[in-house]
């Protein structure tokens, strides 16, 4: 095999340790001169046929991510500081484009609320802090008008990672971070669940943003699910924050009584 057979494996995704780079070439009958041209040169196979190499055979390929990878990695934490180290050790394909890991913020206590937000927007990739910016901000007022703030609220992204562009997320993208989603769910135990746009409202309550903004939907679970307009939406539809209003309201009854 030629060194550039041994770089095409490489690329391929075949990972080859090779400790004496020389010898490469000696292993297979190769000479290479200073030109770079390899040549071949006499053979030195011994008594049994086989010609001496310190080409180690190759290690197992690298496999694609797959849904069951996911699910066995999020299965694993016990608690949420550990699955923040498995979110950031997972190996999602949009974590190549992406400038930082946007983690869930986790609250110190758990058995609250729980928001659940849209997929990073750019200034979460560039901080990698979810719902930073002006719409951070606006969530900020938003919890502090029902007395609470981030110390006891967890937030968890849809998605840890910016798409390109900020397009819409693939299935495919959702399903592989899903398992990390919902063990972060089950290791907080909320008692309401906020959900911030369309995208949540969809995934984690199984209804239409449009047709269930602010209604109460209680989960197999446990736990209510109240879906809501996104802080970035508000900023941009002023007149919607009545309604966003009434909702949290609501939530905040949830909590008093539940």
């Amino acid at each position: 095999m030629s060194y550039d057979a041994l770089q095409d494996l490489t690329m391929a995704g075949v990972v080859w340790e090779i400790t004496d780079l020389p010898s490469v070439f000696a292993a297979n009958n190769i000479a290479k001169p200073a030109d770079g041209n390899p040549t071949p040169k006499k053979d030195t196979a011994g008594p049994s046929g086989r010609v001496a190499t310190t080409v180690v055979p190759p290690i197992t390929p690298i496999q694609p991510m797959s849904i069951e990878i996911a699910r066995a990695m999020a299965a694993r934490p016990a608690d949420m500081p550990s699955l923040l180290r498995m979110i950031s050790e997972f190996n999602h394909p949009l974590r190549a484009g992406a400038t930082n890991v946007v983690l869930p913020h986790a609250a110190a206590n758990t058995g609250g609320l729980v928001i659940i937000s849209d997929i990073p927007g750019s200034e979460d990739d560039a901080s990698g802090n979810i719902l930073s910016g002006n719409a951070g901000e606006l969530m900020d007022k938003m919890l502090a008008a029902i007395g609470m703030s981030r110390d006891v609220v967890s937030i968890i992204p849809m998605l840890f990672w910016r798409t390109p562009g900020g397009r819409t997320p693939s299935h495919e993208e959702l399903e592989l971070s899903r398992p990390f989603v919902d063990r972060a769910i089950e290791i907080l135990s909320p008692r309401v669940i906020l959900t911030l746009g369309a995208l949540p409202a969809t995934e984690i309550g199984g209804v239409s943003l449009a047709n269930s903004m602010g209604k109460i939907i209680n989960s197999d679970a446990g736990y209510c699910i109240v879906p809501i307009y996104h802080p970035n939406y508000l900023l941009l539809k002023p007149a919607a924050k009545r309604d966003t209003w009434i909702a949290l309201q609501a939530v905040q009854n949830m909590l008093k009584t539940a």
